[in-house]
């Protein structure tokens, strides 16, 4: 099992490997001149901040704790749930 530390002190390379086979695509913002593609996968949660200017990744940012979630609150609706 991968964890937050250790996918912290991996290689971008490998970082974008764990993203685009495990991860499971929740939301995206768009910050400045970037977007932000949020993910989560094996526990933690991982934004990619991707420039569309220069057509790369430039940054990846890995957090576990709830408050990392603030900026993507008013992109979840709670009208989606469905109530049984």
């Amino acid at each position: 099992m991968l964890t937050l530390q250790n996918f912290r002190v991996m290689p971008f390379e490998k970082k974008c490997d764990v993203i685009t086979f495990s991860g499971n695509y929740l939301a995206q913002r768009t910050l400045a001149d970037c977007k932000v593609f949020l993910y989560f996968t094996e526990g933690f949660f991982v934004e990619v901040f991707y420039s569309s200017k220069y057509q790369k990744v430039l940054m990846i940012n890995a957090f576990e704790k709830a408050i990392g979630l603030d900026p993507y609150l008013d992109k979840v609706s709670l009208a989606d749930l469905i109530i049984v």
